[in-house]
């Protein structure tokens, strides 16, 4: 009988287990994870479960008798310890699994502080799994002070979450301003704007020099000098692609897992999806990190596995919640060089052109800019700027031109 076993429990490792036995396989699946808790959401981590707004129970995509009843043997808790392309196996713990087929499905990993920094103190916190943010929920007691490293999407949701759980906040950000790898100037104001309104002190263009403290953190040294006294830190500060399996068994590596467009690595019967896997993208290569990617592609992915054949068309989409703030992003915005702004009562969004193409679209609140947006860049149309920018469009009109 085929085995499949897909390493990574996560969201694309459940999604692709799941769509091999919606599309008829049945052979035997084995998904392999480090975490003993079984796939579970990400994105709630440092929002609503961080909040006590959601149980562990509703963060698991499915519920663990579902794996169970499609005939899906969940290995948990035990890390893979080598692979064998040759032989086809996959070492985890004292068991030697063979397989048909294998998908990496790893995900991505935090950067860390080095230790030499103090990294390795106590009450130090990355924002990735479930045991990091059950660690550190204890430390999110009203008048803390807690040090936010790091001012992109985790580090901001994590910020919000300080705020409102009534906290004292600073954030640092190396660069000259928050979100400068990912979004426009105007996107970064809008959220300083938002964030300083609820009392987060935002510090941009100052980056840690080092935390202090006898075992647990206790202050920090920042590189304009100043210091601070702080009870906690959170490190916000960036994620790599969890590759180094795939690297150590000679798959080739570039930016992730390197893919073809339907997901086969450079190893015959090997595959990779999710945060892990970069493929081709129009003239170039990208790697996405993102739930909706993590889902199609490892979809898609199953599907080949299968013998379908289909090039896997990434549809770029993303959401982060702050406060009573949903910003939801469609597109991509790399080499963006004009940003128009809608402003309509309780909504905003962001429009990024190149020339008179249509990239990308920040909505902030607005559901139809985004959905608009969307579908605009799907079907490859942009629309005239100055009618994006006048509050009286009715958005959906441009859906038609």
């Amino acid at each position: 009988m085929s085995h499949i076993i897909a390493i990574g429990a996560g969201q694309a490792g459940s999604s692709l287990c799941m769509k091999l036995r919606k599309l008829g396989f049945d052979g035997q699946i084995t998904l392999v994870g480090e975490e003993s808790e079984p796939p579970y959401q990400r994105p709630p981590l440092s929002k609503k479960y961080l909040l006590g707004d959601m149980t562990k129970e509703r963060l698991y995509l499915l519920p663990p008798a579902m794996y169970e009843a499609q005939r899906i043997t969940l290995k948990l808790g035990a890390p893979v310890t080598a692979i064998d392309t040759t032989a086809q196996t996959v070492t985890v713990g004292d068991d030697v699994l063979p397989y048909d087929q294998l998908a990496f499905t790893t995900g991505s990993r935090p950067h860390l502080l080095p230790a030499a920094i103090g990294g390795d103190l106590g009450f130090v916190f990355a924002v990735r799994t479930l045991s990091d943010v059950d660690a550190m929920t204890p430390a999110f007691n009203a008048g803390g002070h807690v040090l936010i490293i790091g001012g992109g999407y985790i580090g901001l949701e994590a910020a919000a979450v300080a705020a409102m759980r009534g906290l004292k906040v600073t954030l640092v950000e190396m660069a000259p301003r928050i979100l400068q790898r990912v979004a426009s100037p105007e996107t970064s104001d809008y959220f300083r704007t938002l964030h300083t309104a609820h009392g987060v002190d935002i510090r941009e263009g100052v980056g840690l020099a080092r935390l202090t403290g006898d075992g647990t953190v206790s202050g920090a040294e920042l590189s304009d000098g100043s210091t601070l006294k702080i009870d906690f830190a959170l490190v916000g500060v960036g994620i790599s692609p969890q590759s180094a399996l795939a690297d150590a068994t000679g798959i080739e590596i570039e930016n992730g897992i390197k893919t073809d467009a339907e997901g086969r690595t450079s190893v015959p019967g090997v595959w990779a999806a999710g945060d892990c896997a970069s493929f081709p993208y129009r003239e170039g290569r990208i790697r996405l990190e993102s739930v909706p990617n993590a889902i199609d592609q490892a979809e898609i992915v199953a599907a080949n596995m299968l013998g379908a054949g289909t090039p896997y068309a990434a549809k770029p989409w993303f959401w982060s919640d702050q406060y009573d703030i949903k910003l939801q992003i469609a597109g991509l915005n790399t080499g963006y060089d004009r940003v128009v702004v809608r402003d309509a009562p309780g909504t905003r969004s962001h429009w990024y052109y190149a020339g008179a193409t249509l990239l990308a679209v920040d909505a902030m609140n607005d559901p139809r800019g985004y959905m608009v947006g969307k579908r605009l860049i799907e079907a490859g149309k942009s629309p005239d700027p100055d009618a994006i920018s006048n509050p009286d469009t009715d958005l959906k009109s441009l859906l038609k031109a």
